[in-house]
């Protein structure tokens, strides 16, 4: 197997003889990357002393192996005292680690490799080819992720900003992120800002699909590249929704054909000019985070992909065991963050919110609502809440010839195409709530106004 022993004396060696050279390594050097055990054992006991702000030598490690087995197959303490003979030069410190996780990598991808071809063997029906490849993809994910890392200093980080700033300035709509398309929503939020995760969240029938659906349909008429997980609906429901809402047709009337000739014509002229967006629809029911993760990072690869949405949080699987729903949740939404962060683009995910609002006399969301659901609130960049009031108003209808009715009409006939969306949390700017048009027959959201 690829190793680096001569390396690893070197610099166990040199971190015993200056323990400050520790600094130079100690952000991705780890004690499991040494080939060698003893070696690694070493590193063990040198970390201890350095956590414990003691020095590390051979004389204080000494006490951590006086009894072990394994050191006196290599001459016991004398082994540690000559250590320091291997010391070619104290510069090289941060090159002999940097070889020593190499060696570390290379190992691993032949483990995945070997793992590959044993499972590739197998004629397992419920571990075929394609969840093979996943598997594999997903292995060779976490190896990359705990690649070598760099600190950014201010500067940079400064000019990064200022370059931004420059960017959003520039642009006729003033917006640094992704576009949604609503002019009202990109006003508030400066578009979707890369490496975000943003939860939309509501009860049923709130209409958080068909929100998330128009994003994804606006954007890429702008000219992203929009990838759309849908674990509830088809790609036809999908498509179909999109059709309705772009030619003014109810979807329920198209799946019917219930339309005219007229409808079938201006149908198929409007499906010709949107079928070569580039929006990307994975219907895979049930996904686990890892399936995900490794979708997403091959259509990053493939088609720079821009904006990445989810429906929804609650149908997805982590892969892993954990003692609750709570629990596999919050691991769920801190791996999105994470991917959201290492491909760069923004996340929107929906999210279910729990049967609590429905207790309450004002039925608008509240942060408070998804303490239920893990730790969403905190991995989230920006909370939305989709709230019609008239979903719930439609429901009070009085009986006819009340001396209710009258009113009951005059409100709804205020309030029927309006839908409020609750930014509660921004970490980019204030929260507030926008009101927007929504045409329910069509599933379609508009601006009222900017």
């Amino acid at each position: 197997m690829p190793n680096a022993v001569e390396a690893e004396r070197s610099l166990l060696a040199a971190l015993l003889h200056d323990n400050l050279l520790f600094d130079n390594i100690s952000d991705f050097l780890k004690p499991e990357h040494f080939f060698e055990p003893l070696h690694r054992k070493i590193f063990e006991a040198f970390l201890f002393c350095i956590n414990k702000g003691q020095l590390a030598n051979s004389i204080t490690l000494w006490p951590f192996f006086v009894d072990d087995e394994l050191i006196k197959e290599y001459g016991g303490k004398e082994y540690l005292d000559t250590l320091s003979s291997y010391i070619v030069s104290l510069d090289y410190t941060k090159d002999y680690a940097q070889q020593i996780y190499d060696r570390y990598l290379r190992r691993k991808i032949i483990l995945v490799g070997e793992s590959m071809v044993s499972q590739a063997y197998k004629m397992d029906i419920n571990n075929g080819a394609l969840s093979q490849i996943e598997n594999a993809e997903s292995g060779l994910f976490k190896l990359a992720s705990t690649s070598i890392t760099k600190e950014n200093r201010f500067s940079d980080a400064v000019g990064l900003a200022m370059k931004n700033a420059e960017l959003a300035f520039k642009r006729s709509d003033h917006l640094v992120g992704v576009p949604s398309g609503f002019k009202s929503i990109d006003r508030y939020l400066g578009g979707l800002h890369k490496s975000d995760l943003l939860i939309l969240a509501a009860r049923p029938s709130m209409g958080k699909t068909a929100f998330v659906t128009n994003i994804a349909f606006q954007s890429a008429q702008l000219g992203n590249k929009v990838l759309f997980f849908s674990l509830e609906m088809s790609s036809e429901q999908l498509a179909l929704r999109i059709l309705g809402h772009e030619s003014m047709i109810p979807s329920d009337k198209i799946r019917r054909g219930a339309v005219s000739d007229k409808d079938i014509s201006k149908l198929s002229t409007i499906s010709k000019k949107i079928s070569n967006l580039s929006l990307f629809i994975d219907d895979t029911p049930a996904l686990s985070i890892a399936g995900l993760r490794t979708r997403a990072r091959r259509l990053k690869r493939q088609e720079s992909i821009n904006l990445i949405i989810i429906d929804y949080l609650q149908l997805m699987s982590s892969g892993g065991n954990h003692e609750n729903r709570v629990q596999e949740l919050s691991t769920i939404t801190r791996s999105l963050k994470a991917l959201a962060k290492d491909l760069d683009v923004p996340i929107i995910a929906l999210s279910q919110l729990s049967r609590a609002v429905e207790q309450r006399e004002d039925k608008r969301p509240q942060l408070s609502d998804l303490r239920e659901s893990g730790t969403i609130e905190q991995d989230a960049d920006v909370v939305m809440f989709v709230y019609r009031e008239a979903y719930y108003e439609s429901r009070k209808k009085p009986a006819e010839g009340s001396e209710k009715l009258e009113a009951w009409q005059a409100r709804m006939d205020k309030i029927y195409n309006l839908a409020d969306i609750i930014v509660a949390k921004q970490r980019h700017g204030p929260i507030r709530n926008i009101q927007m048009g929504f045409e329910e027959s069509f599933t379609k959201f508009y601006d009222l106004s900017v």
